[in-house]
């Protein structure tokens, strides 16, 4: 199957799959195409009502059936649902283009790779953690074991709704637990297709996994307030994993958080340029700088800011935001006018502390209608304290800023609030690692940005969250240590 043989038949009409149906019901919104500003389908938004319908059909099927506790029966789903995701990459993957302006390059590259990363978990539900078991002294028997939590709200953002749901879904399968996924109106169609994977999963008992989209704000809510769901794995802003931190400690919910991110990519005078060129462009179009690893942040050493300052501004400068759908373009919209608007507007603010040395700004033509294209910026600041510098802004704007030595690098690489990445480029082993060992924040590249895999574990420092998904750890965070005891009969 190709691209252009299934331009038809990406759905149009997005539903809710709730407790093994699929569901019509709810206030029916539009989803937008951001590349043309139209509309191209609609989608039943889900509501509270329809919250708590899923998350009693979770609830019964972790605690009425055998799913938490057959560990090769769950490696057999998770791995049918890869199977059924494989089938259906193009499909999934023009679809996801469309609604959230991401390249057409970038969403294959999401959804494979979600593909794999479910392999990853279906084989993690057969390597069992025994536990420790001890006679403590005679008679006296203690074990511990792990044991699936429970019920699971999932609450993925649009910017890669089907990794992002997945890399939760996968390891909470595996460990046996049941969920409930709260997708993003933005890609509404999409995770009608999504949905339509798991449904397709007959391994999958009915009411194990629900998925619902919303265009408001009350089923995440409901997730996070219910007694009945007993973890939330929420992606997303700082400031909304904040809000569900505090409403969640009403029922001591356990988190699993990942935030937002400043990523600063650090060039040292050593360092090859051609490499650290190639991925300071890569770090600022990344899925049009919509990403939590975004390398918003350029640490520069000072001995070298002449040299590479000319050298960011022409490759910026030249780059072309474009339809997600054309091969020609270098990066696609953002995910609606609203937001190109919003990413303008700080631009245009950052002007009164620095030095504007590529203004980019608001792209509409003939041929990039609907506002909200977004020509790169660049903007050269010396001061810590600003906002440029410390939010995120979620688009393709990167600081240009100055830095001594070591010491001064990480001093600047570590004075946000955020702890999500950080890369360094230098060509002195010695040096790469003492900066990456002082680096505050749970992913740290050498040479290279935004490599990940899905072996080895993802999560944030300091207000960029906390808990990990992926890797040997993800199973287990969906999972409780049970003690046990026993004391032989005299």
């Amino acid at each position: 199957m190709t691209i252009d043989s299934i331009t038809s038949a990406t759905q149009s009409v997005g539903r809710n799959f709730i407790a093994g149906r699929w569901s019509d019901e709810g206030e029916r919104l539009e989803t937008i195409n951001p590349s043309t500003g139209q509309s191209i389908g609609t989608y039943a938004s889900a509501g509270e009502a329809d919250a708590l319908v899923a998350i009693a059909a979770a609830r019964r099927a972790f605690d009425d059936t055998d799913w938490s506790r057959d560990a090769r029966r769950r490696s057999r789903a998770v791995s049918a649902l890869a199977d059924n995701l494989e089938r259906r990459v193009e499909e999934i993957a023009l679809s996801l283009s469309r609604e959230n302006g991401k390249r057409i390059g970038e969403t294959m590259w999401e959804v494979s790779t979600t593909v794999d990363w479910l392999r990853y978990a279906a084989a993690s539900a057969i390597v069992l953690d025994g536990g420790r078991s001890s006679e403590v002294s005679p008679g006296v028997y203690f074990q511990t074991g792990r044991e699936a939590m429970g019920v699971i709200g999932i609450i993925t953002p649009w910017n890669s709704p089907v990794i992002l749901s997945m890399r939760s879904i996968g390891p909470a399968l595996a460990a046996g637990c049941t969920m409930v996924v709260k997708m993003p109106g933005q890609t509404a169609l999409t995770n009608t297709l999504v949905a339509e994977v798991i449904a397709e999963t007959t391994e999958i008992p009915a009411g194990v996994v629900s998925v619902l989209t919303e265009g408001g704000n009350a089923v995440a809510p409901a997730l996070v307030d219910s007694p009945d769901v007993d973890m939330i794995s929420y992606t997303g802003s700082t400031h909304v994993g904040r809000a569900i931190a505090k409403a969640g400690a009403d029922t001591l919910k356990r988190l699993s958080l990942e935030l937002g991110g400043k990523t600063p990519l650090i060039v040292f005078d050593d360092a090859d340029l051609d490499v650290a060129m190639q991925n300071i462009v890569a770090a600022c179009t990344l899925m049009n700088g919509q990403f939590c690893l975004t390398g918003s942040r350029l640490l520069i050493q000072h001995s070298i800011a002449d040299k590479l300052r000319p050298m960011i501004v022409e490759a910026l400068s030249g780059l072309r935001p474009g339809p997600s759908e054309d091969p020609t373009s270098d990066l696609g919209p953002l995910i609606d006018a609203a937001s190109a608007r919003r990413v303008d507007a700080v631009v245009e603010d950052a002007a009164k502390y620095g030095t504007i040395l590529v203004r980019g700004g608001v792209v509409e033509d003939a041929d990039r209608p609907g506002g909200a294209f977004y020509q790169p910026s660049l903007v050269e600041v010396d001061r810590l304290d600003v906002p440029l510098v410390q939010d995120e802004l979620f688009g393709p704007v990167q600081t240009f800023e100055i830095f001594d030595d070591e010491a001064d690098a990480v001093r600047m690489a570590n004075g946000t609030s955020f702890g999500l990445g950080a890369a360094v480029f230098t060509t002195d082993e010695w040096r790469a690692r003492r900066v990456t060992r002082n680096m505050r924040a749970g992913f740290v590249w050498t040479n290279c940005w935004g490599v990940i895999h899905e072996a080895f574990e993802e999560g944030g420092l300091k207000q960029s969250g906390y808990g990990v998904l992926c890797g040997p750890s993800a199973v287990a965070e969906f999972q409780d240590t049970k003690l046990y005891a026993q004391v032989a009969p005299q």
